[in-house]
């Protein structure tokens, strides 16, 4: 359903998510003083809804990890490490094969130190940290900090000596705290206006070609470089995943029959047509409000971000996966789940005893308890898809997509009774529906079952045992829309329709289409569902396409001795939408000619943790910072140049380093992206003939 309900959006949606300069975790850093030796050094994080930041320590291989370093250290000595405030969120990540472990909202970090001479005191260091959402990854940034003995209320005598302060007096204690925490503020939230910045100050030791570096922000924006928030794309995913929801709930056997029995009873209930139409377009809206309700006290009772806790929690995936499975078996016959009668007959008597508007409200609050049964997987299924998202309306907005699909035939045919009569009649077909859709969830339960797995590392369900599942799943579905399999409730098929045989025919192809994935094939229509490879034991797959070279300059100047366009691809380590886009995107054979053929593909990872021969002194939004790594240096080349700090983020430049075209960030459509490569290689040709 998820991959059906992207390929729905995508179709619908136009605009390309563009990147932009993000600065989702603000950092203030205080010295805590006191009347000993001893103080206390709190960096405190807040990271922006939806937005983590990961925690100390990780294992290598991983994303980068929060680290403190202290460059300068006199006149004191650290006691022990940074200790958390709050204990962080571990979750198992299927790129990176381990658990990680991060902090959403707001965490400080306490390091304690002991003073030995405060003549001499002083410390200076920097913060390292790394920024993640559940679409995106930005490069390790850094935050530096500094104290002197001006921070401090001691005399030389006092490291030994315990001299009375006045605590409540901030500014004598602290005097250049605040600077400090101003000075962060700069550093994490630069100028984001639509000004073009002025070119920083490039270093003689940074490049030997600084006409490589002049910013050419403004160039891109002359392109029609805009910007998308990623919150609002997923809103109208979570809206579009409801609204497919909503539609095949319609086709239940608790809810088809409903129509035509709710409209005929406002239609007799008064002579009144108009009435009787307004009647029925209140119903449906009584709908949408009811379940609108329930999505905001889901968001109001957990949270967006426990919600999206939950839906990466291995717990919480078993539970769901048992959830769907016996929603299956339900679906297959074996037993109707239904809520307890004395609700709904609670609420019909409300119904009969009220009038207006009141009354129709507790006739549609009937309808949701009823058609329970039918729509509770649906319903369930699209909570945590809305979850996943991080967006804090997610569940209201997927509620309400589900309630509009659900509520419009009532309305529809209220104000068209007429059509009632054309409408197929109730019967067997609405139990086969509940068999198909009871298929269905049982596959994307093993979804659920294959993120616990991976998180306790049980090894139970790897690649090639989820797709063999899978093929079984979908062929016994194929086998049973032609009536080769019966359950209880089913009536008999004398012959097969031209719907069923058609949907069979599609049942059978997806799981002929999965075969080859047991020896390796993408297979990129599941890939959203399926384990990852590198847990498959037998592989043939070959096809992915590598960077012909990982550093800027050196792959410009080869891009000019051999006469070629060039395209930059910001990526990094830890950024998964990247590997994404390696997999369903530059994988496609038009895609891959033109990479390997046409341009010069430099890769520059962002998070590149090996160190420069020596550290680079530059200058950004007025301070003087130092790039000590190769990731500092690609992720300073595309934010000056580029004004950009997000992953993935590809440019296409001439030989000189100016733009061919817009840039291009996440979206998986195979048919923007070649459009995109075509078009940066016609301007190439164009500029060249000039």
């Amino acid at each position: 359903m998820k991959r059906l309900v992207s390929i729905l959006a995508l179709a619908l949606i136009t605009l390309t998510i563009q990147a932009q300069i993000l600065t989702p975790v603000k950092w203030k850093v205080k010295l805590e003083d006191s009347a000993s030796p001893e103080k206390e050094i709190v960096f405190t994080a807040t990271s922006d809804r939806g937005w983590h930041l990961y925690d100390m320590d990780l294992p290598e291989g991983g994303p980068v990890s929060t680290s403190f370093t202290f460059e300068t250290l006199k006149g004191a000595e650290l006691i022990g490490k940074p200790v958390s405030s709050v204990k962080p969120t571990t979750v198992y990540d299927e790129q990176f094969a381990m658990n990680l472990r991060w902090y959403p909202g707001t965490v400080s970090f306490t390091q304690k130190i002991k003073v030995t001479d405060p003549a001499k005191f002083k410390v200076e260091g920097q913060i390292e940290f790394m920024a993640c959402n559940d679409e995106t990854c930005l490069p390790p940034d850094h935050v530096d900090f500094s104290f002197d003995k001006k921070n401090i209320q001691m005399d030389a005598s006092a490291a030994n000596t315990n001299p009375t302060t006045d605590k409540d007096d901030v500014t004598a204690l602290q005097p250049d705290t605040e600077k400090v925490s101003q000075e962060t503020e700069e550093l994490t939230t630069p100028d984001l206006t639509d000004k073009t910045p002025s070119p920083a100050k490039i270093s003689n030791a940074l490049t030997d070609d600084a006409a490589l570096w002049t910013p050419v922000i403004s160039e891109l924006k002359g392109y029609g470089d805009s910007t998308v928030s990623a919150a609002d794309t997923s809103w109208l995913f979570i809206f579009f995943a409801g609204f497919l929801g909503g539609l095949i709930a319609l086709l239940t056997p608790c809810v088809w029959p409903m129509i035509p029995m709710t409209v005929s009873f406002f239609l007799k209930r008064t002579k009144d047509r108009k009435k009787a139409i307004r009647d029925a377009i209140t119903y449906g809206i009584s709908i949408i409000v009811i379940y609108l309700i329930m999505g905001l006290l889901i968001t109001g009772i957990f949270g967006a971000s426990a919600l999206n806790d939950l839906s990466t929690n291995a717990i919480f995936n078993i539970i769901f996966f048992l959830l769907l499975v016996v929603f299956a078996i339900s679906f297959f016959g074996a037993f109707e789940m239904v809520l307890p009668a004395s609700w709904t007959n609670k609420l019909d008597n409300k119904a009969d005893s009220t009038t207006g508007i009141l009354s129709i409200f507790f006739m549609s609050f009937t309808l949701v308890l009823v058609s329970f049964s039918c729509t509770g997987p649906i319903i369930g299924t699209l909570l945590v898809q809305a979850a996943s998202m991080g967006t804090a309306v997610g569940p209201a907005i997927g509620m309400f997509g589900f309630a509009l699909a659900l509520s419009i035939p009532f309305s529809f045919f209220a104000i068209f009774p007429n059509m009632l009569q054309s409408m197929p009649k109730s019967g067997g077909w609405l139990n086969s529906v509940k068999v198909v859709l009871g298929f269905l969830e049982l596959a994307l339960a093993l979804k659920f079952l294959s993120v616990a797995d991976l998180a306790y590392g049980w090894r139970l369900l790897d690649r090639e045992v989820f797709i063999v599942l899978w093929i079984i799943i979908f062929f016994l579905l194929g086998s049973y829309l032609l009536g080769k399999i019966k359950f209880s409730h089913d009536s008999d098929v004398k012959y097969v329709s031209v719907p069923r045989l058609f949907m069979a025919i599609i049942s059978f192809s997806f799981a002929v289409y999965m075969v080859p994935g047991l020896w390796g094939a993408p297979l990129k229509a599941i890939s959203a569902f399926a384990p990852p490879l590198y847990t498959q034991d037998f592989n043939l797959y070959d096809n992915e396409v590598h960077a012909a070279f990982d550093d800027y300059e050196s792959g410009m100047a080869y891009a000019k001795k051999v006469n070629k366009p060039v395209m930059i691809d910001f990526s990094g380590y830890g950024c998964v939408n990247c590997r994404k886009m390696e997999a369903s995107v530059w994988t496609d054979p038009k895609v891959k000619q033109l990479l390997e053929k046409d341009y010069v593909l430099i890769t520059l990872f962002v998070d590149d943790k090996t160190k420069l021969p020596a550290p680079i002194e530059i200058e950004e939004h007025g301070k003087v910072r130092k790039l000590k790594t190769y990731g500092d240096k690609w992720s300073y080349l595309q934010r000056s140049k580029f004004g950009a700090n997000a992953q993935p983020f590809y440019v296409l430049l001439n030989n000189e380093g100016m733009p061919l075209g817009p840039s291009y960030a996440f979206n998986e459509d195979v048919a923007k992206y070649i459009q995109f490569l075509q078009n940066g290689l016609k301007q190439y040709k164009e500029e060249q003939n000039k």
